[in-house]
């Protein structure tokens, strides 16, 4: 694919890593305030006046994308995303990224750019700076790492840990797209090496194919929840799956949970696309991961605040630790909710 994508092919070594980092850095210009140097030294310069929030991820190709159906582009802007959502779980405010690869040499200049596109898309849209980063070379595929650095207000700052019992259970968006996206790559790739002269129509799939390929982070969901005078006792970001991490937020707060499956959201598309697989849309849901939607807990009283507003959905509530964490499905059967998300160790 990189090499269709990009028939002038320029090899790295011949700009060498600091011209690479040259090259590919040259249009990122700060917008932070709190950036007061970025790159080009030994170390980045930042100065938050409040708290500072960080955190990293790491993606591996052929563990956490296929490059035979995944461009560029597409995954340097997701790689900034999934960081990203983990600040705003934190009801932060994003405010810098770090950026390092590790690329083999089958990936020329041209590939590189292609990718720093997409990760310059993503900090523009998201008002983030790049500050810096390394690049190294690989034995066998690419791997980027990203960290990114927010801040908060101690106060306003939301852990995992804060959900009591009575809380209400609320998630942002709908889920299980991303999975649903990620099977239809994956059955469209299949048929290409059957006949490779076959053209995939997908057009009925774009949602799908959009929030596995290109999520976008939910910033505006802390933005929403401050303008309504709304303080969540807990949250997390939806990276592993539902019911994975509502067994987190359970396990830190030390409580139950008591989940309704009618109550989940799902987009029509996704209903649509399970049945066309043979899957429950429900387990999707609970263990698709990579929805990158905030699952989060509120006080009964906010209840009017947020009751009325699209975005979000209320999902189940908080009970004591001593009744577990059950699903309420459609029929009135409860069913202990088990981590059956994403787990990066699992053959």
């Amino acid at each position: 694919m990189i090499e269709d994508k990009n028939p002038q092919r320029t090899p790295v070594e011949r700009l060498g890593e600091f011209g690479l980092i040259d090259h590919i850095t040259k249009t990122f210009q700060p917008v932070q305030p709190s950036t007061l140097k970025s790159i080009g030294d030994d170390a980045a310069v930042i100065h938050h006046e409040s708290p500072t929030v960080v955190t990293t991820d790491m993606l591996v190709e052929g563990v956490h994308f296929d490059l035979s159906y995944v461009p560029l582009k597409h995954l340097g802007y997701k790689a900034i995303m999934v960081n990203l959502s983990d600040i705003y779980a934190m009801n932060a405010k994003a405010r810098q990224v770090t950026v390092s690869l590790a690329l083999s040499n089958r990936f020329p200049v041209e590939a590189v750019e292609e990718l720093y596109d997409g990760i310059h898309l993503a900090c523009k849209n998201y008002g983030v700076d790049l500050i810096g980063g390394d690049t190294t070379s690989s034995l066998s595929g690419l791997v980027i790492s990203v960290t990114a650095v927010g801040e908060q207000q101690a106060e306003k700052i939301t852990y995992r840990k804060g959900a009591q019992d009575g809380d209400l259970l609320l998630v942002s968006g709908d889920l299980g797209a991303a999975y649903m996206g990620l099977q239809i790559l994956e059955r469209e790739k299949a048929v290409f090496k059957a006949n490779p002269q076959n053209q995939p129509d997908i057009e009925a799939y774009s949602y799908l194919l959009e929030r596995q390929l290109k999520p976008e982070a939910r910033k505006d969901i802390p933005e929403l929840l401050e303008g309504l005078g709304v303080l969540p006792t807990s949250m997390i970001d939806l990276s592993d799956g539902l019911s994975s991490e509502i067994i987190h937020l359970s396990k830190n707060s030390e409580v139950g949970i008591r989940l309704y499956e009618e109550k989940i959201p799902l987009d029509p598309t996704v209903i649509s696309a399970c049945e066309e697989f043979g899957l429950d849309s429900t387990t999707i849901a609970l263990s698709g991961g990579e929805d990158y939607e905030l699952l989060f807990t509120i006080g009964q009283e906010d209840f009017p605040k947020v009751k009325a507003n699209p975005n979000l959905t209320v999902i189940g509530h908080v009970m004591d630790a001593s009744f577990g964490n059950h699903l309420v499905t459609r029929g009135g059967e409860q069913i202990p909710i088990q981590a059956m998300g994403w787990n990066s160790f699992q053959e």
